[in-house]
């Protein structure tokens, strides 16, 4: 078990798309598989969203022949504010964080701000670059 105290990992991201395009892009299958734990060389292979408090969601990039399953059940959705969810990825620790999403209106656009508790402090750094690819493609998606 490691003893070290857990990261907080912030980013925050200006979107030029309406505070519920942004929100619904997080659960909506379609959308999420486009943006969401992808890689340049891994293809979504399964993308499963019960967007209700208490729903699960499953999406599994394929990595060089590996699937990597990303986990979480939804804990908080107050549309087109606020949602927070577990999160894990089996493959590399059976440890489950939180992740916040906070988005406000600006203009005639949005911010948004995730917040990603209990990181282990070895993933932090990785954590930090990751979410701030997948807030980049996510922009991608839904200013298209």
């Amino acid at each position: 078990m490691n003893t070290e105290t857990p990261a907080v990992v912030q980013v925050k991201r200006r979107f030029r798309a309406s505070p519920e395009r942004v929100f619904d892009a997080w659960l909506d299958p379609k959308l999420a598989c486009r943006f969401l734990f992808t890689t340049p060389t891994g293809q979504m292979v399964r993308t499963e969203i019960d967007a209700r408090v208490g729903g699960k969601f499953v999406l599994v990039d394929r990595r060089d022949g590996e699937d990597i399953e990303h986990i979480g059940e939804y804990l908080e959705i107050d549309r087109p504010r606020r949602l927070v969810f577990t999160f894990a990825v089996p493959k590399f620790s059976a440890e489950k964080t939180i992740v916040n999403i906070d988005i406000v209106p600006v203009g005639t656009g949005c911010e948004l701000t995730l917040t990603h508790e209990k990181v282990l402090p070895e993933w932090a750094s990785r954590t930090q670059e990751g979410w701030t690819k997948i807030l980049g493609t996510l922009a991608a998606v839904v200013e298209a």
